[in-house]
């Protein structure tokens, strides 16, 4: 399984809305992907509060996981967003 450290961009951390966004995107890929702080167990970051419950704000580095790397560039690219 390949995974990547992302730093949160959005300035509201990994709140609602950004959260949202990434579990939609990962729902619309149809792989599994996960979603951990450093330290912390791994979530699915196909559910929008699965990921609000890591309390990840802004800077925070999580670690995504999944088999498929398109999916996973992807989704780091929104988490790495504003």
């Amino acid at each position: 399984m390949a995974s990547t450290t992302v730093t949160v961009g959005s300035s509201v951390g990994l709140h609602a809305r950004p959260a949202a966004l990434i579990a939609e995107a990962v729902a619309a890929a149809g792989v599994p992907v996960t979603i951990a702080v450093a330290g912390g167990d791994p979530v699915d970051a196909g559910s929008a509060l699965m990921i609000m419950t890591l309390g990840a704000g802004q800077g925070a580095e999580v670690v995504l996981s999944s088999d498929d790397q398109p999916t996973l560039d992807k989704i780091a690219e929104l988490v790495a967003s504003d």
